[in-house]
């Protein structure tokens, strides 16, 4: 894996950009510190950014975008904070299924749904129905995701199978438990983003990151860039993916 400040210029190479593109938007409460405002002002900032992607993806042909939102392990953050993060999600949707619409976006959100705010599974629920016919990017905006936590719902669901007499465990193979996954359908992700200077998945997309290239950048994610996103589609297009073959 290479750091985003090993790339040379932003040249993608014809016909190498990634069908599935996802993004741990991670440093938001950091970036604020930085600035002596308060967290929240990092989370809105951060919002900005993801319009922006969400645009470029579009422009750009990228058939995919995941987006890490909040995790099953975020609920442990202050209260107030957790709050303030499900209004801020339940407005953007509401705000943005328009231009998700006119874009040709299909929205939708993996995780545990569940267990939202009422309100903000009614948001979810509005904006998947409504761009549900749409043929462009697919936006996955990962809400109350955990990657162990989509495992063990897969395996529950399979296991419920089982039990009821309609597979053998014999049967259970690779293709089959991706297909009970939330991503099923999609292509796995081609590039991992992570901005923030960390240099781990947290719990990201276990499953299907098994052979997606890593980009890594200390950019804190309200500093991710357009830009950036350039800088990190070259170093995709420059490397050799061979899937453990020669």
């Amino acid at each position: 894996m290479a750091e985003g400040g090993e790339v040379r210029g932003n040249q993608v190479t014809a016909g190498r950009l990634p069908r599935h593109v996802a993004v741990i938007m991670d440093g938001n409460g950091r970036w604020a510190a930085q600035r002596g405002l308060p967290r929240h002002a990092g989370h809105q900032e951060g919002v900005k950014r993801a319009k922006e992607l969400v645009r470029a993806c579009g422009e750009k042909g990228i058939q995919v975008l995941t987006l890490f939102a909040f995790s099953t392990e975020n609920w442990r953050r202050p209260r107030e904070e957790v709050s303030f993060l499900m209004r801020l999600f339940e407005a953007n949707i509401r705000s943005e299924l328009s231009a998700l619409i006119e874009n040709n976006v299909v929205f939708r959100v993996i995780g545990r749904v569940e267990e939202l705010p009422a309100s903000l599974q009614e948001e979810v629920r509005r904006g998947e129905e409504a761009t549900a016919r749409n043929t462009g990017l697919v936006l996955n905006v990962a809400l109350n995701y955990g990657g162990r936590a989509e495992l063990v719902d897969a395996a529950r669901r399979l296991a419920t199978r089982v039990q009821a007499g309609e597979l053998q465990p014999e049967q259970i193979d690779e293709p089959l438990f991706a297909a009970q996954l939330y991503t099923a359908g999609l292509p796995d992700p081609d590039l991992v983003i992570r901005p923030s200077g960390e240099q781990r998945l947290s719990n990201f997309l276990l499953w299907q990151a098994a052979y997606a290239e890593l980009y890594l950048t200390p950019a804190l994610w309200p500093d991710f860039t357009v830009e950036e996103f350039d800088r990190a589609l070259a170093a995709y297009s420059s490397r050799k993916r061979r899937f453990g073959a020669l």
